[in-house]
């Protein structure tokens, strides 16, 4: 037999054992379980992931459907507002939620007021007059002479279209008061 041949394939051999036991050695035997289970973690994860994406999602149509009919809701007024029946009484043009038509409010007033969100009649109506106060207070010490304790019910009755009502009240009073 020819030694020539046999010496390169005892090498070999011996490479070939040495290369699988060191392999092993090293960790990298073929084992591909950790990896397996690793994978269907992160699928599960990314389902869970998505399950919870398609939740939020919905939730946040929901709550975009509820805010859009919540301020369509609130542009419309509740009771329809006459001009014609306004300006028969009053005698002159009166425009929807002028709050200058409550008797002691005039243009600067009606603008503190516009600052602090009450822009319409009924929302004036619906303030107590410790708010009216407080807003008054606000613009300084040229507004402490004025007394808001009539202000909300002559809203009341502006944004109810109660005008002869209103009207009669106004002539009683004096600057609001």
């Amino acid at each position: 037999m020819n030694w020539c041949i046999l010496i390169p394939l005892l090498v070999g051999a011996i490479c070939a054992l040495l290369g699988y036991l060191l392999g092993k050695l090293l960790g990298g035997g073929g084992n591909h379980d950790d990896c397996y289970v690793k994978l269907e973690r992160l699928e599960a994860e990314l389902e869970a992931c998505k399950s919870s994406k398609v939740s939020l999602q919905s939730s946040l149509d929901a709550s975009k459907a509820s805010l859009a009919s919540s301020i369509a809701a609130a542009s419309v007024p509740l009771i329809a507002f006459n001009a014609d029946a306004a300006k028969a009484v009053f005698g002159k043009k009166i425009k929807q939620d002028d709050l200058t038509v409550v008797e002691g409010i005039g243009p600067k007033i009606k603008e503190l007021f516009h600052n602090h969100d009450v822009n319409t009649w009924k929302a004036l109506s619906e303030c107590s007059v410790e708010k009216c106060q407080s807003v008054l207070d606000s613009g300084g010490e040229r507004f402490k002479v004025h007394k808001p304790g009539t202000w909300p019910e002559q809203a009341k009755m502006a944004y109810e279209g109660r005008w002869e009502d209103l009207l009669k009240w106004q002539d009683a009073l004096d600057g609001g008061k």
